[in-house]
C-alpha cells in the first residue's frame, strides 16, 4: 500500500508539474491519451458494465466474492491509507477537469458544485462505515465487544447531551451555507423564454437520475412509479429486515447481502445516474465524454424498435395486427413472467430457505422491491444491445412498459 501511494504521489506531481517526462510534447501526448481513455471509458454501456462487474468485488455479498476480495487485497480500500488513495485519485481526476477548457466549463457552472462535494461525501461515509465495519468484523471474529458497545448503565440523555450536539451541528451547516451562498453565486438564469429553450435542458441536480431514467422508460414509471417505489421500499426496510446482528453497531460481514444490494441501488442506480446527467449529457441529451467537447450539431443515429415489431415484422415478416392484445401479446407474457412467474419460481428454488425464513408477505415485498430495482439495468441494457424501445407499447393508452 506504501507503494502504490508513493506511485499515486508521483503521477499526481507530474500531473501538476505538467508532465515532467523527456518533453513537453510527450507528457501532453500521453494526458490527452489518458483523457481520450477516460472519454472511452466513460461510455454509459462500459462504464456502467465495468463498475456492475466490480462492485460485489469491493462489497461481497458471498464467501466466494469475499475470498477473492481479499486475495486481490481489495480489503485494504477500507483502511487509512485506501482512503488516502480514494482521496487522491478523486482529486487528481478533478485537478485534469478544471484544466482541462472543456471539463471545466461543466464543473465550473455552479449547479454541478454541489456533485462534486455530494461525489466527495460519498466516497468518504461510504469508506468510513465500511472501514468501522471491517474493525468491528475482526473484533467480532475475535470474540471482543464492537467499538460502539457501552454498558447499558452509561446512558446518554437526550438533555442536555444529545440536544447540544445537535444544536452546535445546526450553528456550523448554518454558517457553511451563509459562506456558501456569499461565495458562490446562485445559478439563476433571465426568466423563461418560449423561443430560446436551453439546451440541455436538465432538471435540478437532485432529479437528475430521474431524468437519466427518461431515456429508457415512460414518463409514468419514470417519473411517477420508481419513485414512489424508492419511497415505500425505504420505508419498508425495517419491516423486512429481520437479521437482528448489525443492529446498533457497524458491521459488513453480519449483514452483507442486504448491504450489498443497498449498496448497488444507492450506487449504481442513483447516484451514478446523476453523475452521468450532470458531467456526460450534453446538448440533444447526447452523451459526451467528460474531456469532449459538447458539440451542439452531434447527431446519433438511433433506431429503437419496440418489442411488437421485433416479433411481428423482423422475426415474423408481417405487419403489427390491429387488435392491441394480440399485438403486444410478446411483451404481456415477458412482464408477466418477470413479475409473477420468477418469483414463484425462485421461492420453490434458489429462495426456497428465504422464503421460510421471511415468511410469505416479507418474501412478496421483498420481491416486489427487488424486481422493480432490477428492471433498471434490465431495460438498461435492452436499449443499448437491442435499441428495444418498450416491451409493451400500447400509445393509444399512454401506456408504454
Amino acid at each position: 500500500m506504501r507503494k502504490l501511494l508513493l506511485v499515486i504521489f508521483s503521477f499526481s506531481f507530474l500531473v501538476a508539474a505538467g508532465g515532467g517526462g523527456p518533453s513537453s510534447n510527450e507528457s501532453n501526448a500521453i494526458l490527452q491519451s489518458f483523457k481520450e481513455f477516460i472519454n472511452i471509458i466513460s461510455e454509459p454501456i462500459i462504464s456502467f458494465t465495468l463498475l456492475t462487474i466490480i462492485f460485489p468485488f469491493l462489497f461481497p455479498p458471498t464467501d466466494w466474492f469475499d475470498k477473492i476480495h481479499r486475495r486481490l487485497g481489495l480489503h485494504y480500500i477500507w483502511t487509512n491509507p485506501g482512503g488516502y488513495v480514494l482521496f487522491i485519485l478523486t482529486t487528481i481526476f478533478f485537478y485534469l477537469g478544471y484544466t482541462d477548457p472543456y471539463f471545466s466549463i461543466i464543473l465550473n457552472k455552479p449547479d454541478n458544485f454541489p456533485i462534486i462535494m455530494m461525489i466527495y461525501t460519498m466516497f468518504f461515509f461510504t469508506w468510513y462505515a465500511m472501514k468501522k465495519s471491517y474493525i468491528n468484523d475482526s473484533r467480532l471474529e475475535k470474540g471482543e465487544k464492537p467499538t460502539e458497545y457501552h454498558d447499558p448503565e452509561d446512558k446518554v440523555l437526550v438533555w442536555p447531551d444529545l440536544v447540544y450536539i445537535e444544536f452546535i451541528a445546526l450553528i456550523l451547516f448554518m454558517v457553511f451555507l451563509i459562506v456558501w451562498s456569499i461565495l458562490v453565486p446562485a445559478p439563476l438564469e433571465e426568466p423563461a423564454n418560449p423561443a430560446a429553450t436551453p439546451n440541455p435542458s436538465k432538471a435540478p441536480w437532485y432529479f437528475l437520475g430521474l431524468q437519466e431514467m427518461l431515456v429508457y422508460f415512460d414518463p409514468w414509471l419514470a417519473g411517477v412509479l420508481f419513485p414512489t417505489f424508492i419511497i415505500l421500499g425505504m420505508c419498508a426496510i425495517p419491516y423486512m429486515d429481520i437479521n437482528k446482528k448489525g443492529d446498533g453497531y457497524y458491521s459488513f460481514k453480519e449483514r452483507r447481502v442486504g448491504m450489498f444490494i443497498f449498496m448497488y441501488g444507492w450506487v449504481v442506480l442513483w447516484l451514478f445516474l446523476i453523475i452521468i446527467g450532470t458531467f456526460f449529457r450534453g446538448p440533444n441529451w447526447n452523451f459526451f465524454g467528460p474531456f469532449e467537447y459538447w458539440d451542439s450539431h452531434k447527431v446519433e443515429a438511433l433506431n429503437n424498435v419496440n418489442l411488437s415489431e421485433y416479433f411481428w415484422v423482423k422475426l415474423l415478416g408481417s405487419g403489427l395486427p390491429e387488435n392491441i392484445i394480440i399485438r403486444e401479446i410478446t411483451g404481456f407474457i415477458l412482464v408477466g413472467l418477470y413479475l409473477f412467474i420468477l418469483p414463484v419460481f425462485l421461492a420453490q428454488t434458489w429462495l426456497k430457505d428465504t422464503l421460510k425464513s421471511y415468511g410469505p408477505i416479507r418474501y412478496v415485498a421483498l420481491m416486489t422491491f427487488g424486481l422493480v430495482m432490477l428492471s433498471l439495468p434490465i431495460k438498461m441494457y435492452f436499449r443499448w444491445v437491442f435499441n428495444l424501445k418498450y416491451f409493451i407499447a400500447i400509445p393509444e393508452y399512454f401506456f408504454n412498459i
